[in-house]
């Protein structure tokens, strides 16, 4: 890994752990040992108590909840994940992977545990029709790779800069789920370290009962090290249309018809307040994919929308050009300071006929205040039947939409705290109406409300939980099941 100074200034200075004491509860450096301390494994990588590596650990892209390990396991390979797993198991403490940190809930954290960096393992393997990834590698990383072969993942969530083992962990839903699913229905084969210290393969066919309990499981039954996910051909350039609509209710109409009908490659609704505005905009993203000098008939793919004709946008771009536009816009909020603010964010999968009052009904009295300068409301729709993973809970319904309200919390906003208030809040509105948590997002949530959540799955999830981590040492950040003694 790379090492800026003044963290390696703390390694020198004897952050590095050498063992744990039973009796104190306390990870020990080889600045400190003592005699009742317990070895730690040997190790390729290294495990770390520096501030800043802790301090990293005990925060998120969410920067609400704040818990801090005791100490972070850096690996050079998966028998250390697998080692240090023993270990912890052994000492009853909690363990938990960090790929980016981009939860928004302390998901992620662990207080007084092993928080494991999962970014050194980050390797890709391209192979006829698959790649086999390692946890840690990024999407951007991963698409670059594939395309070098002409080929791409099925799924892209709309932000690349994210681990693939994290995204997998929640289920991964973008533009084009309406045709092809969320992520984790891509995943062929999964390499999993378990809370029992066991490294293990599993698929639809080997230990079908921990590949469904690990796929959108929120690293319950164990931590991703390595996915085979499925190639598709990949396009060689997009045209991008940009459709504009003067309500919620037409906006929906649209993505109902195309999605149904499967014209567009990509299909995504957004809704801004633009500064200064009396009202909301309401927007269809939508693409089509081509190769060649032969762009898409658009009197084709845009027949029987009911769009503002004057207002239509229009341009080609490669497909990676496509699939990392929000490049410049994360770059300018990280120039103003508005990417490191606060962000309690809102994510709900909504049933189709509940979704236009719904959402009205959200928006409606919402101000910028409410919802930050850079904060905006997306929408994803998308035929229930694509999405086959039974941890990825949603409505019974054909068509569903995944409603985000991305707030931020910046200045001169409410509160972060009165952000998360407002989210707990329409949570309980759109469980009323149907709704299921997509469980990124920063919405307090009881054990009972965990379990109604999961419904009809939670026996085989907790019966999974049960057998692959029982001493319950996995995730406790996720809120899901009780920690072990």
């Amino acid at each position: 890994m790379t090492w800026d100074p003044w963290r390696q200034a703390f390694l020198t200075a004897g952050a590095v752990v050498v063992g744990f004491d039973p009796s104190t509860r306390t990870w020990v450096t080889d600045a400190d040992r003592s005699q009742g301390m317990v070895d730690l494994p040997q190790l390729k990588g290294k495990v770390v108590t520096d501030p800043a590596s802790r301090g990293q650990a005990a925060d998120d892209f969410g920067h609400l909840v704040h818990r801090t390990p005791g100490a972070v396991l850096e690996p050079s390979a998966v028998s250390d994940i697998l080692q240090m797993m023993k270990y912890c198991r052994t000492h009853g403490l909690q363990v938990a992977a960090r790929g980016q940190g981009h939860a928004t809930f302390g998901q992620g954290q662990v207080e007084g545990g092993l928080v494991i960096d999962m970014t050194p393992l980050n390797a890709v393997e391209v192979r006829e029709d698959t790649a086999v990834v390692e946890a840690g590698a990024l999407w951007s990383s991963l698409a670059q790779a594939t395309l070098a072969h002409g080929l791409t993942p099925a799924v892209f969530t709309d932000y690349l800069e994210l681990s693939v083992g994290g995204t997998l962990s929640v289920g991964g839903v973008g533009g084009q789920t309406h045709h092809y699913g969320a992520q984790v229905d891509s995943v062929v084969e999964l390499e999993v370290v378990t809370g029992d210290a066991s490294l293990r393969r599993c698929s639809a066919g080997l230990r079908p009962d921990l590949f469904r309990a690990v796929l959108a499981g929120r690293g319950q039954c164990g931590i991703v090290t390595k996915a085979t996910v499925r190639l598709l051909p990949a396009p060689a350039r997009v045209r991008h249309y940009l459709l504009s609509y003067p309500s919620v209710a037409a906006l929906t109409a649209d993505q109902r018809l195309v999605v149904n009908d499967g014209r567009f490659a990509y299909v995504e609704g957004e809704l801004g307040l633009p500064t200064g505005s009396a009202g909301w905009s309401y927007q269809l993203e939508a693409v089509a994919f081509f190769n060649g000098t032969t762009p898409p008939d658009d009197a084709r793919l845009l027949a029987g929308l009911g769009d503002q004709l004057g207002d239509r946008q229009i341009q080609d771009m490669s497909y990676f050009d496509f699939l990392n536009r929000l490049a410049v816009g994360v770059a300018s909020l990280k120039s103003t300071g508005e990417w490191y603010r606060p962000h309690p964010w809102w994510n709900m999968f909504l049933p189709a006929s509940r979704t236009d009052a719904f959402v009205d009904a959200a928006i409606k009295d919402l101000t910028e205040t409410e919802v930050g300068a850079s904060g905006v409301v997306l929408l994803y729709p998308f035929p229930r039947a694509r999405l086959g993973l039974p941890l990825l809970r949603m409505p019974d319904e054909e068509t569903v939409f995944l409603f985000t309200l991305l707030r931020t919390a910046s200045q001169g906003a409410e509160s972060p705290q009165d952000m998360v208030e407002a989210n707990r809040s329409l949570y309980l509105r759109a469980q009323a109406v149907g709704g299921y948590q997509y469980p990124v997002g920063s919405i307090p949530a009881t054990p009972q409300e965990w379990r109604t959540h999961y419904g009809p799955e939670w026996a085989a999830f907790e019966a999974a939980h049960e057998r692959y981590d029982p001493g319950g040492i996995l995730t406790p950040g996720q809120g899901v099941f009780p920690p072990g003694p």
